[in-house]
């Protein structure tokens, strides 16, 4: 989970592992690792979920946390539109820490639209550059399953 402060990774995984939501912030320090099984057709799939702590002007993301990562999403909260820079900015890092492995941009806060900055020509633009974009809300719980699964299938063929 990659992705600028506050956007929503920690509330993700809670959602994805626990089907829990809560109101209340916690600031990750570090990296918090879950796990969670998952069967993806006939497989069985232990996915590590490694939560790293969110970039902001003060903290950058340290690269040793990407290494052996065999996937990774970045998580965009489509309310504070400069979270997209910052996804965009650690892709790069993570490319050329890790090389070309399998992502997926998550613009979390889909239940709050009526307040979203982001733009759809910012979205075509993603997509423009064949980057799969789903998105979600971990409060309600839409798309979130549906985005794990949509990583761990890519993960898998890679």
């Amino acid at each position: 989970m990659l992705g600028a402060f506050a956007v929503g990774k920690t509330s993700l995984v809670q959602r994805f592992v626990k089907s829990i939501f809560s109101e209340k912030y916690l600031t990750t320090v570090g990296v918090k690792i879950d796990k969670k099984t998952v069967n993806v057709g006939e497989q069985v799939v232990d996915l590590m979920l490694w939560d790293i702590y969110g970039e902001d002007e003060f903290l950058e993301v340290r690269t040793s946390y990407l290494r052996g990562a065999s996937g990774y999403f970045l998580v965009v909260d489509g309310t504070r539109s400069a979270t997209l820079e910052t996804a965009r900015l650690l892709q790069k890092r993570a490319t050329e820490t890790i090389g070309n492995v399998p992502f997926l941009v998550l613009i979390n806060k889909v239940d709050l639209t009526d307040q979203w900055e982001i733009e759809d020509s910012q979205v075509e633009s993603l997509l423009a550059n064949n980057w799969q974009v789903v998105e979600t809300s971990a409060k309600t719980g839409e798309k979130v399953e549906e985005a794990f699964l949509m990583l761990t299938e890519k993960m898998l063929k890679k």
